[in-house]
Formats: structure tokens, sequence, C-alpha cells
């Protein structure tokens, strides 16, 4: 791919169905070393709190993120985005729809582990506003590498937080 083919894309996010696993697979076997097999994927996404989303481009799968809902937080479990369509916004639109989840009330922060050799995973989560907070050691169950524990919080408007006030107060008064 040249420099010139580099503009960012726009992409259509879209919960992840079952005839996507082909594509998902794919961008997931050419993504890591130590990649998920379909029946990962599958025992991760029969769960309850367990979402995937996929970025498609012209009808193509280009990116997948899968995610679990806690209480109080969201926790990414596998991101990626095919290696022909990375810096190209695919990734950030990605993450930008997943942000936009968030709320001052329930779900304020995304957590997500990059291991230590992910630079560019690292670099990437980091421009998109998330701050390493600990080092799980030996995290993985295929290697020894260590993990990065990454966070995102989610920043409430002044307008949210007098918003939430002023709901209080009339549910009180």
């Amino acid at each position: 791919m040249t420099a010139q083919n580099k503009q960012e894309l726009y992409v259509h996010i879209r919960w992840m169905i079952r005839r996507d696993m082909p594509d998902v697979l794919d961008i997931e076997n050419r993504s890591f070393e130590f990649p998920w097999s379909e029946e990962d994927f599958i025992r991760c996404l029969r769960q309850r709190n367990c979402i995937g989303m996929v970025a498609e481009y012209e009808e193509q799968v280009v990116g997948f993120m899968i995610y679990e809902l806690h209480k109080t937080r969201l926790h990414i479990l596998n991101f990626s985005v095919h290696e022909d369509f990375r810096q190209r916004g695919v990734g950030h639109a990605m993450v930008s729809k997943l942000i936009s989840k968030l709320s001052h009330q329930r779900r304020n922060r995304i957590l997500l582990e990059v291991r230590e050799t992910n630079l560019s995973a690292q670099l990437f989560f980091r421009r998109a506003g998330f701050a390493a907070v600990s080092v799980l050691r030996d995290f993985y169950d295929d290697t020894t590498e260590d993990a990065y524990l990454m966070q995102y919080c989610y920043e409430p408007s002044e307008d949210e937080i007098a918003a939430t006030g002023n709901r209080i107060s009339r549910l009180a008064g």
C-alpha cells in the first residue's frame, strides 16, 4: 500500500454476526502470534455480557472488537484491524464508538490488557486517551510475558455533572 492510499476511511461499525467469522479469523491470524481460535470467539460471544463489533469498509470486514459489559466498566478482550487498513482511522472509529457508550452515572471506564511487546497497540491506545495503570506479571497462558493494564476514564462535561445534581435534587425534593 502506498503512502497516498493512507487517507482516512469512513467505516460502518455494527454488531458482529456469524457470517463475519471467516473475516474476523483471518484478521486475527494475520495480527497475532498467539491468535484466538474460532472456538475461543464462539465461547466468548455466547456469554451474555460479551459483545462483538466489526468495522466494515465497502462491505468488507476490516476490523473487529470483542468486549465485555460489566456494571461500572467495559473490558476490551480482543481488538484488531486488518493490516492493509491500519493507520486509516478504522481502529479510532471503533474505540470512539465504544467510548460513546460510557457515561458519568453507569459505565465510566474501559480497560484492556496489552502485551509488553505490542508497542504499536500501546501507542495506539495511548493516542486514544488510555493510560497504563499497572503491570500484570506473567499474564498470558501461552508465554511468560507481562501485560500492561490500560484504562480510559470517562470525563463528564460540567453540564452533565450539573444535570446529575439537578436530577438528584428533583428526586429528593
